[in-house]
């Protein structure tokens, strides 16, 4: 058998060992993630069996949601005065391109991501570009941030040429690791091989929404199989 035809899961691949996600909905009560604390603290455990070694929180902000940057502040407090494992916990949020996002811009009430706080984990809708989005990311960049994608791979009115034209603008893009194993079906599944392969990539999440994930009884979800052909990308996507 081809080295290339074979078959690992994320965890054989060593990929979850000291992995930092940047994409989770974990923060308990503030969207349509996770709902509890107790829930939270369910997902945080399976993540430090997994072996993680750190996670952000990233709530969603947009203008049907627009969450207080101060209350999710506290929140986050909150959880991480319950939390007692040795996940190292940070805040971040992530922004909806849309007109409560530059509004926010204007006044520089964000939640960056990453060490240096330096990148901005945005959003489009799945189905249509907002029509500005040239502008907004240019806005983002003058404000010196880099503008760092969620889920690309989901977005269906994406094509190669439109990845590769924000890739040469300097737009950094997160995968859903989730979406390499089918979780999103396979059109998304066959798009993130591609983003991955092509070196599209800088940093990955669960984008984890329910606790009922967290589970070893749900393995296609954490633990499904990769070609061990694509294992060399995702281990260098580990952190930002």
């Amino acid at each position: 058998m081809s080295l290339f035809s074979r078959t690992t899961t994320l965890k054989e691949s060593g990929f979850y060992d000291q992995l930092t996600d940047h994409h989770s909905h974990i923060l308990y009560g503030v969207d349509d993630g996770i709902k509890e604390l107790s829930h939270s603290l369910t997902v945080l455990s399976y993540f430090e069996k997994l072996g993680l070694k750190q996670v952000w929180c990233t709530p969603h902000v947009y203008e049907d949601l627009p969450n207080e940057t101060e209350k999710l502040k506290e929140r986050f407090e909150s959880l991480k005065e319950a939390y007692k494992g040795n996940i190292d916990l940070r805040l971040a949020a992530e922004y909806m391109l849309d007109n409560e996002f530059s509004e926010r811009l204007d006044k520089n009430d964000l939640l960056p991501i990453g060490e240096g706080g330096d990148h901005l984990l945005v959003e489009t809708s799945f189905f249509n570009a907002p029509s500005n989005l040239d502008s907004l990311l240019d806005d983002i960049m003058s404000k010196g941030y880099y503008p760092l994608l969620a889920h690309p791979e989901r977005y269906i009115y994406m094509d190669k040429d439109q990845y590769k034209a924000l890739k040469e603008r300097g737009i950094k893009m997160q995968l859903n690791y989730t979406s390499i194993v089918g979780f999103y079906g396979k059109e998304v599944q066959e798009k993130a091989v591609w983003l991955l392969t092509n070196g599209m990539y800088n940093a990955c999440g669960s984008d984890i929404h329910r606790a009922r994930y967290a589970t070893d009884e749900k393995p296609s979800i954490f633990n499904g199989k990769i070609k061990t052909k694509w294992q060399s990308q995702l281990l260098a996507i580990k952190s930002l």
